[in-house]
């Protein structure tokens, strides 16, 4: 980035996604600002992990906690972290889905894409963090 200060700790981005915006809002607004930090040219792995998991936490928010998704980016210049905060108190969890389920697979399909994943309950509900380490990202920042 241009005029990137060094003193810089974190910056990060939030946007609330309704339940009417569906996933293909949350996954094209994360893409814009992972390009912001070069993760999509440097890191594009992680960049589509990051992605997956996003569309997966918003699914979740939206389809089981029938709940708007309030999704937040937050890049510490060695890692980053999506939070996607929704109304349910229901804390999720990794389970196994049949052969022919349809759905049941997500926090399972985040636990293995996320370096790190929880959930913490709040008097509105709860927060499921997933973290990110990209390999390469940090020494390209600003390219």
């Amino acid at each position: 980035m241009e005029g990137h200060d060094p003193a810089l700790r974190a910056v990060g981005w939030a946007r609330t996604l309704p339940v009417s915006s569906g996933v293909r809002a949350g996954r094209s607004w994360a893409r814009r600002h992972l390009d912001e930090l070069g993760w999509t040219a440097h890191a594009s792995e992680t960049a589509d992990a990051v992605i997956l998991t996003i569309s997966e936490l918003i699914t979740n928010a939206h389809l089981h906690a029938r709940s708007d998704a309030n999704l937040v980016l937050t890049w510490d210049g060695s890692c980053l972290y999506v939070s996607v905060h929704d109304d349910s108190p229901r804390m999720p969890r990794p389970r196994e889905a049949g052969a022919d389920a349809t759905s049941g697979r997500g926090m399972a399909l985040v636990d293995s894409l996320a370096d790190d994943w929880q959930a913490r309950p709040d008097g509105r509900g709860k927060t499921v963090i997933a973290s990110f380490h990209p390999t390469n990202c940090a020494e390209h920042q600003g390219d």
